[in-house]
C-alpha cells in the first residue's frame, strides 16, 4: 500500500468515480470546474465540525469556528451541488438529551448555507452511543445513495455499530447496489472512516473494510472521501485511493508519532492551522477533476491554500 500525507496546496490529480465516502482524480483548471452549467459536478466536503466541544486549550474559537466555516462556504464562486458533512458533526456526550441539544444547534448554524442541498454522514462521536437513533431523527438514514450529473455517490455508514463495522446488513445491501452498476461506472463513495487501514491502533480503520474494497474491486474508477482524522492524507491500495479530510474544530497527530491521537493544542501564532474544508470540481466529459483545500480564517475571509 502506497500513502502519504498531503501538504495544503491548491489542487491534487486523480480520476474519479462514486459511492458515500467520496473522491476523484485528475486536475483541470479549477476556476472552469467551478462553473454551474451541466458540464460541471462541483462539491463541498466538510468533515469533524465537533460542535458542543469545549476545550479552549484546542481550539479558544470553539464557539465560533463552525460558524466561520459557514460564512467562508458561502463566499465560494460558483454554485456547489451540494455540500456534504463526514461526520462527527457534534462532539460525543453520553446524555442523550445534550446529544440532541447539540445535533438541533448544529442544524440551526448550518441553515445559514447558502447551498441549499446539504447531505450527512455519521460520525462515531454523533452515533457510536445510541446506534445512531438520534442522529436519525435530526439526518435522517446514516447510509444510503444517490445519483447526480452521471455519477454514482455511496455514502457509507461505518460507525454505528460498537466494533466500527459496516456489519452483514450494510454489506449486503452494497452487495445488491453494485449489482446494478456497470463496471465502468463513475463511483464516489463517502464515509466517515477510511476503508484501507490507515492506523489501526488509533481505530483509524474500517474493521470490514477489506469486505467493501472486495466488492468494489471490479469498479476502476472508484474513489474515496472520508474524514474521521482530522488531517490530508492520501492512501492507494491497488488501485483504490482514499483522500482524509482535515477536520474543522482540531487537528490530530500523525498516525503513530504519539501515543494517543489526542487533539493537538492550539497554536497562538498560527491560529485556525489546518482547520477547514475542500471543494471538489469534476469535468463531466473528461472525468478530471481538482481538489482544493480551504482553511478557517480569523475574521471568517475565504482563503484557498
Amino acid at each position: 500500500m502506497h500513502s502519504r500525507f498531503l501538504n495544503t496546496r491548491a489542487g491534487r490529480t486523480g480520476r474519479l468515480f462514486v459511492m458515500c465516502l467520496v473522491l476523484l482524480t485528475g486536475i483541470t483548471g479549477f476556476a472552469a470546474a467551478q462553473s454551474s452549467d451541466t458540464g460541471t459536478l462541483f462539491f463541498v466536503q466538510v468533515s469533524d465540525t465537533h460542535w458542543g466541544f469545549d476545550n479552549a486549550k484546542v481550539n479558544p474559537d470553539y464557539a465560533g469556528t463552525l460558524k466561520k466555516g459557514v460564512a467562508e462556504i458561502n463566499s465560494l464562486q460558483g454554485n456547489p451541488d451540494f455540500v456534504i458533512f463526514t461526520g462527527d458533526e457534534t462532539h460525543t456526550t453520553a446524555d442523550p438529551t445534550i446529544r440532541r441539544q447539540r445535533m438541533a444547534q448544529f442544524k440551526d448554524i448550518i441553515a445559514g448555507l447558502s447551498i441549499k442541498t446539504v447531505k450527512f454522514i455519521p460520525g462515531e462521536h454523533d452515533a457510536a452511543l445510541d446506534n445512531a437513533k438520534a442522529y436519525r431523527e435530526y439526518f435522517g438514514d446514516p447510509h444510503y445513495s444517490f445519483d447526480l450529473k452521471g455519477i454514482h455517490f455511496i455514502v457509507l455508514d461505518n460507525v454505528s455499530t460498537p466494533d466500527g463495522s459496516l456489519g452483514d446488513d450494510q454489506m449486503q445491501w452494497l452487495a445488491g447496489l453494485l449489482k446494478g452498476f456497470d463496471p465502468s461506472s463513475q463511483i464516489i463513495v463517502f464515509a466517515h472512516r477510511p476503508l484501507v487501514d490507515v492506523y489501526a491502533a488509533w481505530d483509524w480503520r474500517t474493521k470490514d473494510g477489506a469486505q467493501a474494497l472486495a466488492l468494489l474491486k471490479p469498479f476502476k474508477n472508484v474513489k474515496l472521501f472520508y474524514g474521521h482524522i482530522h488531517q490530508e492524507r492520501e492512501d492507494d491500495q491497488d488501485g483504490f485511493t482514499q483522500y482524509a479530510a482535515q477536520g474543522m474544530m482540531f487537528p490530530l497527530p500523525a498516525p503513530g508519532s504519539v501515543a494517543s491521537p489526542n487533539p493537538l493544542p492550539w497554536d497562538p501564532a498560527h491560529p485556525y492551522r489546518e482547520l477547514g474544508f475542500r471543494t471538489v470540481s469534476i469535468d463531466l466529459k473528461t472525468y478530471q477533476a481538482t481538489i482544493k483545500e480551504y482553511g478557517i480564517t480569523p475574521d471568517g475571509s475565504l482563503a484557498a491554500r
